[in-house]
Order: structure tokens, then sequence, then C-alpha cells
């Protein structure tokens, strides 16, 4: 262990000494039951304050990763190992998506003021920056005026598509502000994607299992939902995307180009251009969607599937709602064979978007503090990830397989087969806890034994003891 491995930018200085020694500990370096380094042998050896040694050992305790022993030191503890979800099969044929009821009850469950929303991925109440948006927004309309209050444009406001479209740069996707039309947030954009591609009827390829949000679109607007399983560890798989055309007229695809919800599993690269590749080689359209893209917890971002379109296939969704201000409501699509059908759909849908809230985005997002402020909430949410399953293999052991999430928020939990996602929900609500039952996932009724709990939430006493009484009620569950 040598002090240069603490040179990671943007980290706190605690947080590096956490991943030095979680990696020590996965490499081999530390064995189960061996005894770290004192607070002072590490202090002088990484060339940080002891308190800093200190706060990393107390956050490794809280994740059950090491234990303190009276006047010994800290140890290594043995790791109670959870197996990922398993993949699910290719289904037979696309099915009609009816998920609006079963959805509704969840979305009521979430906004009751008393219930602990472990139901809904919202990263950013993991730490929020309402003050720093409150005062640029403040500022804005000292400056502004009236102005602030008007309509936008249609596409939306010029120089924060301009940042966007200069975004994309760092990936080599050439796009020019007008590649880039603002939306109501990442629904608006998937809704505005689909419609500009596909027509009631039409079949919809979908991973599975896949955000709700986007079977409900699917469900709305007529089309067929085709299911496409991906692994937990890899995502979705080149073979199967190729069976699932070959079978099937697909009219479209819709998939998570880099982080899955919510599988929480990491499309690589290759994979991206394997699979754009394959679609544009038999003129299928790619909607990918990317709003946890920014959330990753690997050593870099991965790229925009759109990067390796030739055919400009590929029409990339994102918002602000998982990195900023989900009630904002400021999404984005970016595509430039379908920029101008894209913008009669959205003026047809809601006209514009909120100006003053894309003003303010922009005004924040252009310095560095975004930036700065990402690199916070990923290592809150990669913290908040291992708090969560540790804390969740301790209180289920082997009944359940918790899937390892990349990124994102959310971990896909998958009981056995005689557990029903609807009891444990319901029974949740009993104790204002709310949780998405797995059903809620996938069109043809697969995934009812599972769950999909959040950790984007502020890690305090209320958390884990509703996790405590959530784990009871599965294990109830489990033995009736």
């Amino acid at each position: 262990m040598t002090p240069s491995s603490l040179k990671e930018p943007n980290t706190y200085l605690y947080q590096q000494v956490i991943n030095l020694i979680t990696e020590m500990r996965i490499n081999g370096t530390l064995q189960t039951g061996q005894k770290l380094p004192s607070l002072r042998n590490l202090s002088n050896a990484l060339s940080v304050s002891i308190p800093t040694v200190k706060q990393a050992y107390i956050e490794l305790e809280r994740q059950g990763l090491i234990r303190a022993k009276p006047k010994s030191g800290y140890f290594l503890t043995q790791q109670n190992k959870s197996e990922q979800p398993k993949k699910a099969r290719l289904p037979a044929k696309p099915i009609t998506v009816s998920r609006q009821q079963l959805i509704e009850d969840v979305f009521k469950s979430i906004h009751q003021p008393h219930n602990l929303a472990l139901g809904v991925a919202n990263p950013v109440a993991a730490l929020p920056i309402t003050k720093t948006l409150n005062r640029t927004m403040r500022r804005i309309m000292s400056v502004m005026g009236d102005k602030a209050l008007h309509y936008g444009p249609v596409a939306g406001y010029e120089p924060l598509r301009r940042q966007l479209a200069f975004s994309y740069m760092e990936y080599a996707l050439p796009l020019a502000p007008d590649d880039i039309i603002i939306t109501n947030g990442a629904q608006e954009a998937l809704n505005i994607a689909l419609q500009c591609v596909a027509k009631a009827g039409d079949v919809i390829a979908v991973e599975s299992p896949c955000y709700f949000g986007i079977l409900e679109l699917i469900e709305n607007l007529g089309m067929l939902a085709l299911e496409v399983p991906i692994c937990p560890e890899d995502g979705l798989s080149i073979q199967d995307v190729a069976s699932a055309i070959a079978k099937h007229p697909v009219k479209a695809c819709v998939f998570s180009s880099t982080i899955a919800n919510p599988m929480g599993c990491e499309l690589t690269d290759g994979a991206k251009q394997q699979i754009v590749e394959l679609l544009e080689n038999n003129d299928i359209p790619l909607i990918e969607d990317d709003v946890y893209g920014d959330l990753y917890f690997t050593e870099k971002r991965g790229s925009p599937a759109q990067k390796y379109s030739k055919k400009g296939l590929v029409i990339t969704c994102s918002s602000f709602s998982k990195t900023a201000a989900p009630a904002y409501r400021i999404g984005w699509l970016a595509t430039h064979k379908f920029s101008q059908k894209c913008a009669q759909i959205k003026r047809a849908l809601s006209c514009s978007s909120s100006h003053m809230n894309q003003i303010t985005l922009f005004e924040f997002v252009r310095t560095c503090d975004y930036d700065r402020y990402l690199v916070q909430l990923r290592n809150i949410l990669l913290t908040n990830k291992v708090r969560m399953r540790n804390k969740l293999q301790q209180s289920l052991g082997d009944s359940v397989r918790i899937s390892d999430p990349k990124g994102g928020a959310v971990l896909w939990l998958e009981f056995n087969k005689n557990i029903n996602s609807a009891d444990i929900f319901q029974l949740a609500l009993q104790h204002n806890l709310s949780v998405s039952p797995g059903t809620l996932f996938s069109p043809s009724n697969r995934y009812q034994h599972c769950i999909r709990l959040s950790y984007g939430l502020p890690w305090n006493t209320e958390l884990e003891e509703g996790l405590g009484v959530f784990a009871d009620i599965c294990l109830t569950l489990q033995k009736n």
C-alpha cells in the first residue's frame, strides 16, 4: 500500500482508503480473519491523517467488511456471498402489455407521506442539491425578470442544447445543437422516440426485466412488447438479440445503453457496438435509455450506443432526473436523422418544456459544480449499495439472490418461487414501506417472486429499521 494508491481525483480521502482495502480483499492480498494495519501505521503508509483512516474503518465496519475487536484492532470478516439473480428465457412471442393498474398502485404507495420510499429510483434523494439550484434560480430570476417565465422554444433552450451537444464530443459524437430536443423528462423523450419509429401494432423489443415506465408507454401506444432477457453480470447478449429479430418482426428496440434498470448490469462498449451493427444491418432503430449512464461505479463511463451508429438509426434518451433535479422534469433526446420528426411530435405533445428550469440547469451544468456533485453522488450511492446488500444478505441468507449493480440506484432481489412479490408489496404497505413488485417489470407476469429496492436514499436509522422490517416480512412469507 503506497501513497500513490490514493491519487484518485475528486474522491474523498476516506473513500479512497475504503476503495484500497476493498480492492485488497477482492484480489486476495487481505484474507478473512487477517488483522488490518493499525490506524497509525496505515496513516503513515498512505500519508493521510489518523482521523481519515478511522473514518474509513468505521464505514467498512458499517458495511460488514471488517470488525473491531476490543484492544486487538480491526479484522477482515467472512463475507456472506449472495448469488446473482437468474437470467430469464426468451419468450415464445410478443404480447400485449397490461400493467397500468399495478403501476398506479405502486405510485400511490410511493407518494404516501409516511411511507419509506424503497420503491422509487430517485438517486438524487441520497444527496439533494436543493440549496444550490435554488440560489441559481433566484439569480436568474433577478437578471431575466418576467422573461424567465415565458414559453421557451419547442426544441428547448439553445444554450442548454449546445452544452449537451458539446458533452457528447467526449465520445466522438458530432452532434449539433439542432440534433438535441429538450423534453419533459426521459419518459417524454422515450415516448417521442417510439412514436417517431413505430406505430400501434408494431413489435418493440425490450430488456427483461424492463423498466415499467417503458412498458406503460408501449401499452399506451398500442404496441406489442417482446422480452429479451438480460444477464445480471453482462446485460444483453448479441445472440439473444439476433434470435429475437430473426424470429419476430421487430420494428424497433428500447434498450438501456449502459446501466440497466432494474438489474443494474452494465453493457460493455464492445457489446453495444455489436448490437448496433446487428440492428442497423436489419434497418431496425434502437432507442437507447441512458438515464443512468452518469451513475456508474466502474472506472469510467460507458459510451452512448449512438457512437457506433453508421446509419443514424440510434436515438439517445436521457435526463437530469437521476443526476440533479427530478422535479424539474428536464430530459432530452439526441438524434440527427429523426430530429425534425421528433420536434414535430414534441410540439404536438407538450409545446415546450419549462424555460426557467432549463436555464437553471444550464447554469449549473456549465460549471464544474455539476461534475463535482456527480462524483460525490456516485460515491454515496456505491456506499449505500454495499451497505444495503450486506444488511439484506445478513438478514435473508441464502433465501434470496441479490444483484450487484455496476451503477444506478436499485437492487434486484430474486426469492424462491413460492414467494409472491404482490404479497410482500401489500404487507410492506401495512408497515409504511413502499417496494416495487417484480411483475411490474415484465408484460408476461414473469418475476412474481422478485422485488426492486432503491438504495438512492439518505442512509439513516429509519432506513436501516425499514430494511429489517422488510426482511422480516420476506422470511415470514417464506415459512408459510
